[in-house]
């Protein structure tokens, strides 16, 4: 009953090995950007060796990947067409036609992912009921068909008007591609996307036709390398929404885990904050070479029916709409692997990053631009003698030398002074995109905790919290490989939606019914692709709106049969929600409904799990000390430095400190100070007014 989960990163890929009656083991290694499943087999194989154990001793392997997303970002995805209705071939150039920058003349987009050139049309229309209203053209089909085979596409995505109403067209030009082009990946708009909004939905379908071979192939490659040493249970790889699926679900399709690895921090961010008594979580992952936030609202995760990716400044409609439920969150630049600048007499940090290789001066391995953990090792938060669980040692002299030709010499500042304004800087930039998250989405930070993990997030949680005015940060043990913790607590779950643009009245229930019984085979469907026993538990909420206006807000939905009195339920669910978004409800406007989702969740092996802690008697070992610099003592003061591994449960701790995790760092600033929970979690009371 051994269970290992990995989650790849830009800088590390981080592992977790849980057995039977003993704590887990915890590794960081390098990612190897060149082929990431070579540093996920050195881990493997490494993890196993010290537990004593072989690979057919693992019941199951978890994984996070950042792949496709990297993919997409990179534009490293296959080269892909697109055949799409007559007349529609520049809807992604088109696009929504809005600007996210009013008044900035030289705004700009990110590029379609497939060139105008491998953009087909065929001939045929139906409407937005799903009735005929052009028949499809065979003769269309072949000519287009024709010009993709003599271009360079690896992949091709179908899009057809208003194919989420009835996916027969979109069918039969998948099997003429099929008959033709039999070793060519085909993505159906109809199955990846059935939902309205041309736009949107062809924006997925693409997305996905162009990450396929990718993914597909690095799957193959991962599976094939495990199973050379020994591994032949089940792999499971988590979604986007926050659920597992099959390497076969995700390598067909792909845009299910294009948010894959900081889905799983969230996760584990609200069991973290369930455990502290804390229902509202700002989640806060900063490793390498990104930091991301999500939210936990009433202890569930924050979804969104949709996201971009490669977003401009965090402005949305600046970046590719994926149309697939995510949970939500906002990713940026900003690692500790962020490369630091003086532009214009000003320090820039990130959103280019040194990453694994070379990574930062300090590693050794080649780097030559300060980066945020050059700043941090020069402010004595890090400890150059044992980072990464004393895997690395850290270069103090060469860090200096970067910080000072980076950043201290162009601004005429002492390196210490200059390191502290990298670390404020990158602070700056993640303090605005927790704004966005908390503020800008109508959360109050004084009534949400933060939950802090990665490997640098830590470092930076606490005066980001003040600055934001949340109460506390929550940091976990484990921080360090959060979300890996995070893919054991994960279970499998298939998730299926259409849209049916329908006004909810009584006597609609054999409607609503029967979309849901289409929804329930197609989930049923896929439940069986998992292989994993047990009768899923079906959960179902759906888009709603007053009728006239042109947006939906999520409502989750009753439970149980589909009889009379559903639809009264379905607009009571409505009329709940919408109060809680706007403090308002209108009892006499019209509902309708436009997207339906229906959630198949597979029963997990039960077992919670253990980290590992055990809290020693008393307060624990007393603390060394090492100098560190702060702002508010003028310069550097003797810090102590605590081991947490070393507090006892009663711990109390005065800033400012330092806590030493094997894959983490904790500052605790001065005005602030932190106690051990009893699941051995660190609790920073920043003083802000809850």
């Amino acid at each position: 009953m051994w269970r290992m989960a990995f989650d790849i990163g830009g800088t590390f890929t981080d592992f977790v090995l849980a057995g039977p009656d003993t704590p887990p083991r915890f590794l960081k290694a390098p990612t190897t950007p060149a082929d990431p499943s070579r540093a996920v087999v050195d881990g493997f194989e490494r993890l196993l060796a010290e537990a004593g154990v072989g690979a057919d001793a693992l019941a199951t392997v978890l994984h996070a990947t950042t792949v496709a997303t990297n993919a997409i970002i990179e534009r490293k995805g296959a080269p892909t067409a697109l055949i799409t209705t007559a007349g529609f071939r520049d809807v992604l150039v088109i696009g929504r036609q809005k600007r996210y920058e009013t008044y900035d003349l030289y705004m700009d987009k990110p590029p379609p992912l497939v060139p105008r050139r491998r953009i087909l049309e065929v001939t045929e229309r139906l409407g937005p009921d799903g009735t005929v209203e052009v028949a499809l053209d065979p003769a269309s089909v072949d000519a287009a068909i024709d010009a993709l085979l003599a271009s360079d596409a690896r992949s091709v995505a179908v899009a057809l008007l208003h194919a989420y109403a009835s996916p027969a067209h979109e069918q039969a030009v998948a099997e003429r591609l099929r008959a033709r082009a039999p070793d060519l990946p085909v993505s159906l708009s109809s199955r990846i996307s059935p939902k309205f909004r041309e736009y949107e939905r062809t924006s997925t379908t693409v997305a996905n036709a162009y990450v396929r071979p990718i993914v597909g192939r690095y799957i193959e490659r991962l599976e094939g390398a495990l199973a050379a040493r020994g591994f032949r249970n089940d792999i499971f790889i988590m979604q986007s929404a926050g659920g597992l699926v099959s390497p076969d679900l995700a390598a067909e399709e792909p845009v299910r885990i294009v948010e894959s690895g900081p889905a799983a921090g969230v996760l584990m961010s609200a069991l973290v904050g369930a455990a502290a008594g804390e229902d509202h979580v700002i989640t806060f992952d900063m490793g390498g070479t990104t930091a991301k936030l999500g939210a936990v609202d009433a202890g569930e995760p924050a979804v969104t029916p949709t996201f971009e990716v490669d977003p401009i400044r965090y402005r949305p409609g600046s970046g590719l709409p994926i149309n697939v439920p995510a949970i939500e969150l906002l990713e940026i630049g900003a690692g500790g692997g962020s490369i630091a600048r003086a532009e214009f007499g000003v320090i820039h940090v990130g959103p280019e990053s040194a990453g694994a290789d070379p990574g930062p001066i300090c590693y050794g391995r080649g780097g030559d631009r300060a980066t945020v953990t050059d700043a941090n090792l020069v402010l004595g938060y890090l400890n150059p003698a044992y980072f990464n669980a004393g895997e690395m040692a850290l270069d103090v002299d060469a860090a200096r030398a970067g910080v000072a030709r980076d950043v201290a010499r162009p601004l005429d500042l002492s390196v210490e002074r200059a390191a502290w304004g990298v670390h404020a800087a990158a602070n700056a930039n993640m303090e605005r995109a927790m704004r966005i998250v908390s503020v800008e989405r109508g959360r109050d930070p004084r009534r949400y905790a933060i939950v802090a993990f990665g490997g640098a997030g830590p470092v930076h949680a606490a005066r980001l919290a003040r600055a934001v005015g949340a109460p506390r940060v929550i940091v976990p043990f484990g921080a360090g490989v959060g979300s890996a913790i995070g893919l054991l607590q994960a279970v499998p779950k298939i998730e299926t939606s259409m849209t049916r643009v329908l006004a909810v009245d009584d006597g609609t229930e054999a409607a609503i019914a029967d979309i849901y019984a289409e929804l329930q085979r197609r989930a049923r469907a896929d439940v069986a692709r998992l292989g994993v026993p047990g009768e899923p538990v079906f959960s179902r909420y759906g888009y709603l709106r007053y009728r006239g206006q042109g947006y939906e807000i999520r409502a989750d939905l009753p439970s149980g049969a589909i009889g009379t009195g559903y639809a009264a339920g379905v607009r009571a669910a409505f009329h709940e929600a919408y109060q809680r978004s706007y403090g308002y409800r209108d009892e006499r406007a019209g509902i309708e409904a436009v997207d339906w989702h229906l959630v198949a969740t597979l029963p997990g092996d039960g077992r919670a799990l253990d980290l590992g802690w055990r809290a020693p008697s008393g307060t624990g070992t007393a603390p060394s000390t090492r100098l560190a610099w702060f702002p508010e003592t003028e310069g550097f003061v003797e810090t102590a430095i605590h081991d947490r591994r070393h507090l006892g449960a009663d711990a109390h701790i005065e800033g400012p400190a330092v806590v030493e995790d094997p894959e983490a760092t904790i500052v605790v600033p001065p005005g602030t100070r932190a106690r051990m929970s009893a699941q051995g979690h660190l609790v920073i009371e920043t003083g802000a007014s809850a």
